[in-house]
């Protein structure tokens, strides 16, 4: 017997636009630690996200331990002084400004990576595009990052990192692709406007809605 779907009224679309507005790349982050139940519940939600062939290639790695957070902590800034450096003037002295991770004080560091060649799904629909497992993974990680956000919890991703020192230092199964380090935590603080606009780095193109019809 099917099972009728659900509604969704006004009310809930307007909260919805509201969540997708407030999601934020959070990097300042308050030291109290996250409930178990809740790291708990926001993965299960991250699960839901869709994946080619129902293959939920997404795998997480909880980055606990001090000497490996301190560890990657290191190639963060490896990596961040080497983008820095790399940066034209004047926009190298405003990219040293911003504050690029979170990996100091957020309590609940996680690792996303993606089974390259899963077997669950039986490669249905990535025959010819093997990279939607990738962005299976990917979808995961947005979905976590808007169920955070909708139980108070900010989500950043550490994105200026070398992805073979990690592989290496969490010595994941072999076939585990990396996709992504995310910090989790309450926010230090909460800003209409998103962190890189009010630096004047980047604003928000208001023609980001670009559509070729053919």
């Amino acid at each position: 017997m099917a099972t009728a779907a659900p509604v969704f009224d006004p009310d809930f679309q307007a909260m919805l636009e509201t969540l997708l507005r407030w999601r934020r790349d959070v990097r300042r982050f308050r030291t109290d630690p996250l409930p178990e139940e809740l790291i708990d519940r926001l993965l299960d939600l991250a699960c839901l996200a869709p994946s080619v062939g129902n293959s939920q290639p997404w795998r997480f790695v909880r980055v606990d331990t001090p000497a490996l957070r301190a560890a990657i902590r290191a190639e963060v800034l490896k990596a961040n002084e080497a983008a820095a450096t790399a940066q034209a003037d004047p926009r190298r002295a405003a990219y040293r400004a911003l504050k690029l991770e979170g990996l100091d004080k957020a309590p609940l560091q996680l690792a996303v990576f993606a089974v390259t060649d899963p077997e669950q799904g039986h490669g249905l629909g990535r025959r010819t595009m093997p990279e939607t497992v990738a962005y299976s993974a990917v979808l995961a990680i947005h979905t976590l990052w808007l169920a955070a956000r909708a139980h108070d919890v900010g989500l950043g991703w550490v994105s200026i990192l070398d992805p073979a020192p990690v592989v290496q230092l969490l010595d994941v199964p072999a076939g585990w692709g990396f996709i992504g380090y995310l910090c989790l935590g309450r926010a230090a603080d909460e800003q209409e406007v998103p962190e890189l606009e009010r630096q004047g780095w980047q604003d928000r193109r208001p023609d980001c809605r670009q559509v070729l019809r053919r």
